[in-house]
Parts: C-alpha cells; structure tokens; sequence
C-alpha cells in the first residue's frame, strides 16, 4: 500500500506533469490495488499521448515512473491509461488470442501471432494457459518477439 503522504505527493507530481502540456485533458486517480495506483486521463484527443500501438503512452508512464520514482522512494506501480486504451486494447488481444487457439485447437496446426511488447504478450499467454487444447510460448528477439500458439500434444 501507497503511505498517505506519498500517494498525494505522487497525485500531485501526475498533476503537474499533465498541467504542464498543452492538452485539454482530465486526470482521474482510481482506487489503488495493493501498491498500484490506477490513473485514468481523457482527452480531447487522445491520439497525440496514445501514438501508434500505445507508444507513447508507454512511453510517458515510463518517464512519469521514473520522475516519481526519483522523489517516492516506496515501492509502488502507476498504471496510466488514456480515454480506455488499455482496457480496449486487452479485450481485443483476448479476443484475438481465443479465435487464433479456436484455430489452432481445430486445424491442429500451429499459429504465430504478429510480434508485440512483453505486457501484451502475457495477456494472451495468461488468456490461454487455461485451455487444455493448445500451449503458448514466445519465440524470437524484442521488437519481433511473439507468442506461438500450439497444438497440445495428446494424453
């Protein structure tokens, strides 16, 4: 858990980091799960703290994290997010992952996915590690890292 002090510190540094763009945009701060501290902006348009794939919304929590980090010195997390990007984006990789193992569960065949970051990645990996039918493993060096989706070989 986030002290008192520092999760208004930290509030206040987020603030400040986003009054200071140009950008019409609100920042939320949502209730905090265990030492993570969920951070919510809309904006007028979004795209310009979204960039292509989230890169720059990685991006800016990365240097917000480091900012943070040079002034907070407990252990938390902030999980920034930008008009429900991450939330959309999650459900389309675990509806891409489902159809992509319906695939490979039918076809018997095995099935790349097209490369994509390290928390992308667990998504599906996590999505699927419940299926009995097929298995998943990443193949391959970043940027081009990817998941492989497997048959499962028979009992």
């Amino acid at each position: 858990m986030i002290s008192r002090e520092d999760l208004e510190e930290i509030k206040r540094i987020i603030k400040d980091f986003f009054d200071k763009t140009t950008i019409d945009l609100r920042v939320d701060f949502l209730p905090q799960r265990d030492s993570t501290l969920p951070v919510e902006v809309e904006a007028e348009e979004p795209q310009i703290l979204i960039g292509q794939n989230g890169k720059t919304l990685s991006d800016i929590q990365h240097l917000l994290t480091a900012i943070l980090r040079r002034r907070i010195k407990s252990g938390f997390y902030i999980d920034l997010d930008i008009n429900g990007y991450k939330k959309k984006k999650v459900e389309y990789l675990k509806e891409m992952a489902r159809s992509a193992a319906n695939e490979v569960a039918l076809t018997k065949t095995e099935k790349a996915l097209p490369p994509m970051p390290a928390y992308e990645r667990r998504v599906v990996h996590m999505e699927l590690a419940s299926r009995p039918d097929v298995t998943t493993e990443s193949d391959g060096r970043e940027p081009e890292r990817r998941i492989i989706i497997k048959p499962s070989a028979p009992k």
